[in-house]
């Protein structure tokens, strides 16, 4: 299993490789989805990659699950969305039909919370709530090189090593296929960048992995504790997103609209070079992460322990983050 893992990660990788290249070479000779004359193409490659391995190992395997076959073709919708709004951007309104959109699609196909005790109703509320919640955290987190797609990856390889311990084949492959894609792609987005996400790319990473994590068995029925592990492992994403709002409404702005008071643009007035705020980012990210993935295995109440500890170090990075003044 391990080589057949390297195997469709390495595919995944090499198919970004070549889609964020040629891409990159269209949209200059055609000067097309450019943004600072940067190419943003990422999302079109990280996709095609992403979807031809899962494809390549699913038909030859003559086994689609429903799931995956919903997150593929809500994928594509997102795709088409995201072009959409990298070519001419849509506005809030508009984005939230498209990713409620793609979201049906996913419900439809069975990617949905499955929560005891709170009923159907309750459950498509925050199947709803999530998935959009996390598709727009990532498209928030993108304000620097390499900062979406390097969260992205943390995220995918502890949500692969809570499938491969499950023994989750559906949902192994949909991650290594996510996560070799996205590696293909960073090469060309760490600072400086030479080729940018876009909106379709930043929103993409979080649907899917927002659908993956609902897909995902974390633990038995006694272990409630676990619930709380894609919380964790999309825990930068998360909170970023948070401390982002709650920010712009004590300073009476609308939370959607776009300004510079992203916490890692705060550092970045600093004059703390782009690598540093990016290597300190992907140690906290993979904190949250790593405590993700021992909640699936650890007892509800050092789960807990560990829930706790992730609130404390939230705090204090939102602390820190606010004494930095920020020009408008």
């Amino acid at each position: 299993m391990f080589i057949d893992s390297f195997l469709l990660a390495g595919i995944s990788f090499s198919l970004s490789l070549f889609f964020v290249i040629l891409f990159k070479i269209l949209a200059l000779k055609h000067k097309l989805l450019l943004r600072q004359k940067i190419p943003q193409v990422g999302g079109i490659a990280i996709c095609l990659s992403f979807m031809a391995s899962v494809l390549t190992v699913f038909l030859s395997r003559g086994f689609f699950s429903r799931p995956a076959q919903g997150i593929i073709l809500a994928s594509l919708a997102m795709l088409i969305f995201g072009i959409i709004d990298d070519w001419r951007e849509s506005s809030i309104k508009a984005k939230v039909i498209f990713q409620v959109i793609a979201t049906a699609i996913l419900y439809y196909f069975g990617v949905k919370t499955q929560i005891i005790y709170i009923g159907v109703f309750l459950n498509a509320i925050i199947t709803f709530l999530w998935v959009i919640g996390i598709t727009n955290a990532f498209n928030h987190l993108d304000v620097m090189d390499g900062l979406a797609a390097s969260n992205a990856i943390i995220a995918a390889c502890a949500f692969g090593g809570i499938a491969f311990l499950s023994a989750d084949f559906s949902s192994s492959i949909l991650v290594l296929s996510l996560l070799g894609a996205t590696c293909g792609f960073i090469i060309f987005n760490l600072p400086p960048a030479r080729v940018y996400l876009g909106n379709s790319g930043s929103h993409l990473l979080g649907f899917i992995l927002a659908a993956i994590s609902i897909v995902i068995s974390y633990a038995p029925m006694n272990r409630k504790v676990a619930l709380l592990a894609p919380l964790l492992i999309l825990g930068f994403p998360i909170f970023d997103t948070f401390f982002l709002i709650l920010v712009r409404l004590s300073r009476k702005r609308i939370p959607f609209k776009k300004s510079n008071d992203h916490m890692v643009l705060r550092f970045l007035s600093m004059g703390v070079p782009k690598r540093t705020i990016l290597f300190f980012v992907l140690i906290v990210a993979g904190i949250f992460s790593l405590g993700g993935v021992f909640l699936t295995r650890l007892s509800n109440y050092i789960g807990m322990v560990i829930v706790s500890g992730a609130v404390f170090v939230s705090f204090v990075v939102a602390k820190a983050s606010l004494k930095i003044s920020i020009n408008d």
